[in-house]
């Protein structure tokens, strides 16, 4: 069974990738790498010891995709593709819209062209939005995003939802992630972003290594526990395996379905810089800072549909994203080097 990974090259997609692969399936991955390096499918081939077939194409470019179809049988797709910086989205309103948005239609348009029934689309628990009280759940009615990051994950699961409405043989399975953290424990591959992190464990992570002076706290006057932003994080390769049963379902079922991905636990900000240095024997140097904007105090997942229907759970603590997340730093200083 061949599963074609569109942004096969990112974090996520390049754990995926290594699940895929250690579990039996043939991957084609795609990227335009214009946020990644080839070298983390290259190290995904060290760690399965299988190779995978790659492509440098815009998931954008409807007649790229035509050619991949082509070339192989695509019986699945997991769509990571897209654009993901919250802040720049607000900055870059049309680009976010534009690429999250078209590749998510060009790749559908391709998929009906070559009789692929099946997709998994990397979504996201910022399409519940500010309105509703967490735990989050899957029965919620989707809320406000306030970013077009976040609003390009809630049409794009619109498109899916009509596509799968419009086609019976179409089966659409909507991944909701919380907050995706550690690496491989191998400390192969990793999280590897440009310029400044974006998210909270890779500046850890990289104030640990040297890189950044110390870690700024967006914000100590939250109505939680510590003051500090509660989140749910979750383990990529937890995260990654998530996907083959997902995979597992959609061949199955037609229609769509929507799955949270997380622990159902949240862990302030704090929280995550204590567990860091007990996990690593490592000071992080941080300081509070004002709120950011659009951040919520709190929020986490109910993952008992995925458990109870997908068989899905995680296994990894959060010493364990922790600790992977400091192996794969410490022996990639600079990332990948891209």
């Amino acid at each position: 069974m061949t599963v074609l990974v569109t942004g096969g090259t990112g974090y996520i997609g390049s754990h995926t990738c290594v699940v895929l692969l250690e579990n039996g399936y043939d991957v084609v991955a795609v990227d335009d790498l214009s946020n990644s390096s080839e070298e983390a499918l290259r190290r995904v081939e060290k760690i399965t010891g299988r190779s995978l077939t790659f492509y440098k194409a815009d998931v954008c470019d409807g007649s790229a995709l035509d050619r991949i179809f082509e070339a192989h049988k695509i019986d699945c797709v997991i769509h990571f593709a897209g654009m993901k910086a919250v802040g720049e989205s607000v900055v870059k309103p049309l680009e976010y819209y534009g690429n999250n948005l078209g590749s998510t239609i060009e790749l559908l348009k391709a998929m009906r062209r070559h009789g692929c029934g099946s997709v998994i689309f990397s979504s996201s628990a910022t399409v519940y939005g500010s309105e509703n009280e967490y735990p989050y759940r899957e029965t919620m009615k989707k809320g406000t995003c306030s970013n077009p990051y976040g609003w390009t994950k809630s049409m794009s699961e619109q498109i899916f939802t009509d596509a799968a409405k419009a086609d019976p043989e179409l089966s659409v399975v909507l991944l909701r992630y919380f907050n995706p953290i550690g690496a491989h424990e191998s400390g192969l591959i990793g999280e590897d972003p440009c310029g400044i992190p974006n998210n909270l464990m890779p500046f850890i992570t990289q104030v640990a290594v040297g890189k950044r002076k110390e870690l700024t706290v967006f914000g100590g006057d939250y109505d939680t526990p510590d003051g500090t932003c509660r989140r749910d994080y979750i383990h990529v390769m937890d995260l990654a395996d998530g996907h083959v049963k997902a995979i597992e379902y959609a061949m199955s079922h037609k229609g769509t379905e929507v799955f949270n991905l997380g622990t159902g636990v949240p862990y302030s900000v704090l929280e995550i810089i204590h567990a860091f240095e007990k996990a690593n024997d490592i000071k992080i140097p941080y300081s509070i800072g004002a709120r950011r904007d659009g951040d919520l105090p709190e929020f986490w997942a109910d993952a008992e549909k995925a458990r109870t229907i997908l068989g899905w759970h995680t296994v990894h603590s959060l010493e364990d994203m922790c600790r992977d997340s400091w192996n794969w730093q410490k022996n990639n200083p600079n990332g990948y080097e891209r």
